[in-house]
């Protein structure tokens, strides 16, 4: 027997109880694995670049001369009264205090204990810049032990100390990477449990119109979290050997396999009772719906992952991971659907149409093709296609437009809630300490200079750069310079008036870089490190590398959807729609979170960057899930016209018979998306209204309008293929009449279970 979809779904159809029992103990151990592993799999991975930017090489090169070892976090302890200032004996007492337990914490928690100060303890000019221009705020910065990998595990003791000293009228908060990090990891949770509510109620929902029954509506639902428990589990142990998985990578993970399981699911189980409705045997009707719907899930699997796969060659962890966990939990997704689900199905049988819903009759009909809504919109669009095409591409270029003001960033600690404790010392640091002082090595910018750092030329240099940066809003005070023994390197460092994460540090390094340092002529060309210049290190890395991903997605695109149609035509003008469903997304996440269009109605908060990882991650989804209808789509067109020879008609009876099936398909997996945009966070507010509106755009107005005025106007020459490229292979996404055919042995032999 040859490995197919088919033969997939026969086997697993004849042997249930045994398939079944594979899979349960599979996904038991699954949960083992999640509840041990994963905890310390996704502690909250720093984003690394495998390539060489600047500020890698100036962390190599401070490392190198001594001047720094692993890059390392720095928190801050501010201690605050509403009332008290710092001049008051009880204040100074609670300060010492807090001092004395932050020390008491050792080295398991803090590089150096000794090395944190006692602001009080020290003499009264230098004390002064550890306290707010109000003098109601005292702040104290402490560097946690190891590097900044380690640093999420260590700040578990300072959040947990300034939770015990917020007594008696002070308030101690913490701000830092870490304790935003944290405080990050809290809300992904929380909308975690939110998104996934939200999504599977109304999908549940949706399930039950599709379905017209409550016997199979829990059937998509289960392959979906069997798929993302697999999939967490797989990261678990990835991430025991692989320390770059982001805590949100399980959101990410949660919101495509919801989305995708549910989906390919739909699929099959629909076409599974179309069969059975049609007279099919029940192995028979599991069969035939592995040799179509399945194969075209097979397809849509494959394209999903190929659209990822540009995501791996990013040379950034980042991209990696959260690419490696969208590529696994589709893996494991497609392979529950081709196999588990039909063991199900052979099992329940009938069943799956149980407890029918009152008010709604009969089942989704491939063949309905001569009346009703789809067929009135088929019809419609069909007289005119011209104008219809024309209509809607004006409309779809106008949501592009918004897309070239796009402003790429991080949006840091400032969208935070304000209720969390992090984002409030964040503002204390910000608006109460002066001249940069707050923030401290928080916002620091290390300036490397390579070669003579130990001349007056650069002292001169410096000199000259305090002067020019003393004009700029965002920069906050030169730190002391410090000169490697050898004399070659120097680290000067630079604090920042804003928080190191926002809009005006990144223009600060941009033109730090461009404009500032050309302008006071040090000896040698210094190097711009820290963590601001990393963000803008991995900005220029997504420009760089967005063209690169583009041309291979595509490419990879273009080559699978020419070899199952069999046309050079077919997947241009697939890959052109594509393109104008993702525009629009890009156009209106512009539009509403960077522009504020609708965004109180919408009940989103508006923000001035677009997280800079979002467009290309987008795409890659975006560009494989809307492939999933496309195919569905044409390959009932081209099946048909392979009958008849007619294309008008063929377009027509396509678009009729599968719009309610990918109009389902689409609801669900927008509602999945949308669930987790009613969160905190904005960058997943800002991804899931990309994809929900993404997707409701292609299986809409693409699907609807575009695809079939379009191929109506090219007519024949939507099938052209040019004599050279004759030995392709036949690979059809369901099949041909070969595969509809069960076999005597799906009607003879008896199940083994």
């Amino acid at each position: 027997m040859t490995l197919s979809p088919e033969s997939l779904a026969r086997s697993a159809a004849l042997r249930p109880w045994r398939t079944i029992a594979v899979w349960l103990t599979l996904v038991a151990v699954s949960m083992v694995l999640v509840g041990t592993l994963l905890g310390s799999a996704t502690s909250g991975g720093q984003g690394e670049f495998t390539s060489n930017p600047e500020s890698k090489r100036a962390q190599e090169l401070l490392e190198k001369s001594g001047l720094r070892g692993e890059l390392q976090d720095t928190e801050i302890i501010v201690v605050s009264h509403e009332t008290l200032t710092a001049d008051s004996d009880e204040f100074k007492a609670k300060v010492a205090d807090v001092h004395a337990k932050l020390v008491a914490l050792g080295p398991e928690v803090l590089d150096d204990p000794a090395a944190v100060p006692n602001p009080f303890a020290l003499p009264a000019q230098v004390a002064e810049s550890f306290i707010s221009a109000n003098r109601n705020h005292v702040r104290i910065p402490a560097t946690l032990a190891g590097g900044v990998l380690d640093a999420q595990d260590r700040v578990e003791g300072l959040l947990k100390l300034a939770d015990e000293e917020s007594v008696g009228g002070f308030t101690v908060g913490v701000a830092g990477a870490a304790a935003i990090n944290a405080d990050f990891q809290e809300i992904s949770e929380r909308d975690l449990i939110l998104g996934e509510t939200i999504g599977v109620i109304a999908a549940l929902f949706i399930l039950i119109i599709v379905f017209r029954a409550f016997g199979s509506v829990w059937f998509p639902l289960v392959i979906a979290i069997m798929g993302i428990v697999m999939t967490y589990a797989a990261i678990a142990v990835i991430g025991q050997f692989y320390d770059n998985f982001p805590f949100f990578v399980t959101n990410f993970v949660t919101m495509i396999g919801l989305a995708v399981g549910i989906d390919y699911t739909l699929f099959i189980v629909a076409r599974y009772k179309e069969e059975r409705a049609h007279g099919r045997e029940k192995i028979d009707a599991i069969v035939h719906s592995g040799a179509t719907a399945s194969r075209a899930v097979l397809f849509s699997g494959f394209t999903v992952v190929f659209a990822l796969v540009g995501m791996l060659i990013v040379p950034t962890t980042i991209f990696f991971s959260m690419a490696l966990g969208a590529i696994l939990v589709v893996v494991f997704t497609v392979l529950l659907a081709l196999i588990f689900l039909p063991a199900l199905l052979s099992i329940l049988g009938d069943r799956v149409n149980a407890w029918k819903m009152p008010g709604l009759r009969g089942s989704i009909d491939y063949e309905n093709t001569t009346s009703g809504f789809w067929n009135w919109i088929t019809r419609t669009v069909l007289r005119r296609p011209l104008i219809f095409m024309a209509i809607t591409l004006a409309l779809l270029i106008a949501l592009v437009i918004p897309y070239f003001s796009i402003n790429l960033g991080f949006n840091g600690v400032e969208t935070l809630p304000g209720e969390f404790r992090a984002r409030q010392t964040f503002d204390i640091l910000i608006n109460e300490f002066e001249g940069g002082q707050g923030l401290g090595d928080v916002s620091a910018v290390d300036l490397v200079i390579d070669r003579g750092a130990d001349t007056q030329a650069a002292r001169d240099a410096i000199g000259r750069l305090d002067a020019i940066l003393a004009a700029d809003p965002a920069f906050g005070a030169v730190g002391e310079y410090e000169v490697s023994p050898d004399g070659q390197v120097g680290l000067l460092p630079v604090l920042l008036a804003v928080a190191g994460d926002s809009d005006e540090a990144t223009r600060f390094i941009r033109k730090l870089r461009g404009d500032y340092l050309p302008a006071a002529a040090f000896p040698a060309d210094p190097l711009v490190g820290g963590v601001t210049a990393f963000s803008v290190d991995f900005f220029n890395l997504v420009d760089d590398w967005t063209p690169i991903v583009l041309a291979l997605v595509l490419s990879l695109s273009f080559v699978l959807l020419m070899v199952v149609f069999r046309s050079v035509i077919v997947p241009i003008k697939a890959i052109i729609l594509n393109l104008l469903s993702v525009g629009a997304a890009y156009g209106l996440l512009v539009l509403v979170f960077q522009e504020g269009f609708l965004i109180d109605v919408l009940g989103f908060q508006q923000v001035p960057v677009i997280e800079a990882w979002i467009p290309l991650f987008l795409f890659a989804i975006l560009f494989g899930l809307s492939m999933d209808y496309e195919v569905f789509l044409l390959s009932r067109i081209k099946e048909h016209f392979d009958q008849t020879g007619d294309n008008s008609e063929s377009v027509a009876f396509g678009l009729r018979s599968t719009a309610s099936i990918i109009t389902g398909a689409a609801l669900i997996m927008v509602a999945v998306f949308w669930g987790f945009t009613l969160g905190d966070l904005v960058m997943f507010q800002q991804f899931g209204f990309g994809l929900a509106v993404a997707i409701l755009v292609d299986a809409t107005i693409i699907r609807s309008i575009l695809v079939p005025s379009t191929m109506k106007l090219l007519g024949k020459n939507n099938w052209w293929l040019p004599g050279f490229l004759n030995w392709l292979p036949d690979l059809r996404v369901e099949g041909g009449e070969s595969h509809r055919q069960s076999g005597p042995a799906a009607e003879t032999v008896t199940h083994a279970d």
